[in-house]
């Protein structure tokens, strides 16, 4: 059922604002009102649905442009914050941002057409956003990689990175041990530098930067000027490099 305000809303697109100045009326005029409007929706129901549309496309619409500034506001921590892990090709034309979580489903189906997308184009810099927010074993995750890279370097990350996104299980010191057993890296100095400041920090400031973004869900991407919530399939994401490259 609609809402007072819904209702209300979707008058609002198909009427003059003085026509829904209900306070001027007289308590009859207001009836009169009200049942004209009922007899009319229950006459045309798609009425609705066609209002909700057109109320969903205005909504989207502003989201999209108050989006555009954000990025635009805060580009030089979305692109280039310093310590990021940048992969791909770091001198494409194209950048694509994602914040993810190694706990999350959709970012683990989104891994294999981001890697598609990259491996097809080669000409795409991909940075990766650490933003752990499902949980302690997110975090977990995430600070045993970020650890990973500031003492193995970013070959190392990518290695544990794309083994994390593939890996099902739990995530536990043991298992984060195995993995990086799996690719010969020091795991002794990676957990003794796991709970240093410098760890902690770059998990602050990204979550500073998606606060600031407004974006509370992953996986989420900025690609060029736009920002994408949600998972995109590898032809959807091949199109908007397209269109980003027309620009």
């Amino acid at each position: 059922m609609l809402s007072r305000l819904t209702l209300t809303a979707l008058l609002a697109l198909a009427l003059p604002a003085a026509a829904l100045d209900l306070q001027s009326m007289t308590e009859e005029e207001r009836d009169l009102f009200r049942a004209e409007v009922r007899s009319y929706l229950m006459d045309n129901p798609e009425v609705i649905m066609e209002a909700v549309q057109a109320l969903e496309a205005r909504q989207a619409e502003a989201q999209a442009q108050a989006d555009l500034t954000l990025v635009s506001d805060h580009a030089e921590a979305i692109f280039n914050d310093g310590f990021s892990f940048v992969g791909g090709n770091p001198d494409g034309d194209i950048t694509l941002v994602e914040f993810m979580d190694y706990r999350c489903g959709f970012c683990k189906r989104a891994y294999g057409e981001v890697e598609k997308l990259l491996e097809s184009d080669g000409n795409i810099r991909f940075i990766v956003k650490e933003f752990p927010i499902l949980g302690e074993q997110s975090l977990l995750a995430s600070r045993f990689a970020i650890a990973t890279r500031q003492i193995e370097g970013d070959e190392a990350y990518k290695a544990l990175h794309d083994a994390l996104m593939e890996f099902n299980g739990d995530i536990t010191l043991p298992a984060l041990r195995r993995l990086s057993e799996t690719y010969d890296l020091d795991a002794e100095a990676i957990e003794a530098r796991m709970d240093e400041d410098a760890v902690t920090e770059e998990i602050r400031k990204t979550r500073e930067l998606a606060q600031q973004l407004q974006i509370t869900g992953t996986p989420t991407f900025v690609m060029h000027d736009e920002m994408l919530r949600g998972f995109l399939p590898y032809d959807q994401m091949r199109a908007l490099v397209e269109e980003k490259r027309d620009l």
